[in-house]
């Protein structure tokens, strides 16, 4: 009977289909420093952000037949030296995708009309100021006829272009590994299919009135002084896809200059320990990297990784 890690948790269903299976299914979160020690015992290993998998520890562990992932990045796996060792590497790209982008619009909805500002000050001093608070957030925009500008045409990307076409928006995007892509957008009543074809980076940039970044993680970022120059003065950066994609000094700078109106973040550099500078700006809206965080994409992460498991295990 194979042994399966489950190091960061997995929703139920996803455990019920492993131990359906004839897995043997331990949930039981072993600290980072003792995995070496431990980890040997399994046949398989799933993971989320937390927990990291790299050279020392798969080496440590000969009997490891599969690195699992809940989620869409894997830059906390040594991936090609896992592969090198014959260990497969599966992920669950497709589970989440709806429900980042969907994070990335609550940031920018809430951003144009200023919810993360009103509901911080409300509280203090709206049984006393309610006039002035009105009229300092009486300046709202609608996103209507606005253009979206997404670098990273993948399924997450895309979501969020569908998100943004159903709210009326211009498309703009940009993804090198990409020319185009069909966007079925719609419901069980309704749908159509759109081609949105690739920009320039540079056009995505100068063109757009917000920025959605769907990217994976990366060696540098993909984001610094010399892009945040090309931007319209005013716009606004959304950030739900990896720390370190954004040069934070630069968006700082860009922040402070007002050349970025606001920003939407959810991920950041130093994880779990966030700068102070970004965490209290007053014209950025914060999140603590909960793109993937609903109780739809977590039922997907289980189900999608319990499958793959099963059949590579089996």
């Amino acid at each position: 009977m194979a042994k399966i890690l489950v190091n960061d948790g997995i929703e139920e269903s996803g455990k019920v289909m492993l131990e359906a299976a004839g897995f043997e299914v331990d949930t039981n979160n072993i600290p980072q420093d003792q995995l070496i020690e431990k980890l040997p015992a399994y046949d398989a290993i799933c993971v989320r952000s937390a927990t990291k998998v790299r050279k020392d520890l798969i080496d440590a562990c000969p009997n490891l037949k599969v690195i699992g992932r809940g989620g869409v990045g894997l830059d906390n796996i040594d991936v090609e030296y896992a592969k090198s060792k014959g260990i497969k590497v599966i992920n669950t790209p497709a589970a989440s995708s709806r429900s980042v982008g969907e994070l990335a619009f609550a940031h920018l909805l809430g951003i144009v009309r200023f919810l993360h500002k009103s509901n911080q000050e409300m509280p203090v001093k709206g049984a006393t100021d309610f006039g002035a608070l009105k009229k300092a957030y009486s300046k709202g925009i609608e996103l209507e006829g606005k253009t979206m500008g997404v670098i990273g045409m993948g399924r997450i990307g895309q979501e969020t272009m569908k998100i943004a076409m159903g709210l009326g928006m211009e498309i703009i995007a940009f993804d090198p590994f990409v020319d185009s892509v069909n966007l079925t957008i719609g419901n069980s009543q309704y749908k159509a299919t759109i081609t949105v074809p690739k920009s320039s980076m540079e056009d995505v940039l100068s063109k757009c009135d917000f920025l959605s970044l769907h990217v994976p993680g990366l060696k540098a970022p993909i984001m610094n002084k010399e892009q945040f120059d090309m931007m319209k003065d005013g716009a606004i950066l959304i950030n739900c896809a990896r720390g370190g994609v954004v040069n934070e000094d630069a968006m700082l700078e860009a922040l402070n200059s007002g050349k970025l109106a606001a920003a939407g973040v959810d991920v950041f550099d130093n994880e779990p320990t966030p700068r102070l500078e970004i965490l209290q700006h007053p014209r950025v809206s914060l999140t603590p990297h909960i793109g993937a965080a609903t109780a739809e994409a977590q039922e997907k992460v289980g189900s999608e990784l319990a499958a793959q498991l099963i059949e590579i295990l089996k």
